[in-house]
């Protein structure tokens, strides 16, 4: 439904495409890679019953800042997204936005999130300018260093103590092994999005950790995700938490596994999908949370 909504309105004629395009809105995968840890991080700290408050907080800033992202993402690789494959097509490319009107609309989407931020408590409001720093010096971390996936897996995790502190005002040093689990699987789900550009980034001059991993990257991906998986079993232990969530573990185990066998062919294609796939390991752990806690 929410992305049949976008298409309706892909028409040439209007401009709201233009921008719906360049804040990544009619492909919410990313949305939902950001949603899920921060729901899995509301939940826990909740014992299972957040209030709708934040809920509704929390979703629309995962979707306003995921759109903030990609805007400061493209101004930043407008004069580079031309010479890759995949990204030729975007609107500053096109000039179909000027970056002027790009950095605007990055301005608006955060100063709204922000806005929404004001609303939980002086914790959370301080943790969010951290976030808001690692959004937007994501971007350029690509021109300096092989390590970009680590500073995207630290701002998409950054939801994390957030949603803690929005439920009770504190942080529990357990709580970090949740961000560290999630840092590691942005790493390796984003190590396969960067392995579709593998060619075009060397071109270009960009680094990733496809590039530093070269033929090694599956199997350095699986242990990332295993090393994930085993932060995300102790934080269960530490958190009490039971079988529902164990069963939601194993159900993303399958999914790893799965991606490993996939990727075998080196296809650009089979690693974009792969890339897609995550989204169905970060439903099946939250799935697992919410029914742990539902059948107590």
């Amino acid at each position: 439904m929410y992305q049949r909504l976008f298409k309706s309105l892909n028409c040439p004629n209007l401009r709201v495409w233009n921008f719906i395009q360049l804040a990544r809105m009619d492909k919410p995968i990313g949305m939902y890679l950001l949603l899920w840890p921060t729901l899995w991080a509301l939940w826990i700290a909740s014992n299972g019953s957040p209030s709708l408050r934040n809920i509704v907080i929390f979703v629309l800033g995962v979707a306003l800042t995921r759109a903030g992202g990609c805007v400061i993402n493209d101004w930043a690789d407008c004069k580079i997204d031309g010479h890759v494959q995949r990204t030729k097509q975007r609107p500053l490319v096109n000039s179909k936005i000027s970056t002027k009107e790009a950095l605007v609309f990055f301005t608006v989407l955060m100063s709204i999130s922000f806005l929404l931020v004001l609303m939980t408590n002086t914790a959370t409001i301080l943790l969010s300018i951290g976030g808001l720093a690692l959004a937007a010096s994501y971007p350029f971390m690509k021109r300096y260093t092989y390590y970009p996936q680590v500073v995207l897996g630290a701002a998409f995790s950054w939801g994390i103590p957030m949603a803690f502190t929005a439920e009770t005002s504190y942080l529990p040093a357990i709580a970090w092994l949740l961000y560290l689990a999630n840092l590691l699987w942005t790493v390796s789900y984003d190590t396969y999005y960067a392995m579709v550009d593998h060619d075009d980034d060397l071109k270009v001059g960009i680094k990733s950790t496809a590039i530093l991993f070269g033929d090694a990257a599956r199997i350095i991906i699986l242990t990332m995700q295993g090393l994930s998986l085993a932060c995300l079993l102790l934080a269960g232990i530490l958190f009490e938490l039971g079988g529902w969530f164990y069963l939601g573990l194993i159900v993303a185990a399958s999914y790893f596994s799965c991606e490993f066998w996939y990727t075998r062919d080196k296809n650009r294609t089979k690693y974009f999908k792969a890339f897609l796939h995550n989204h169905w390991v970060g439903l099946a752990i939250f799935v697992g949370i919410v029914a742990d806690y539902w059948f107590r």
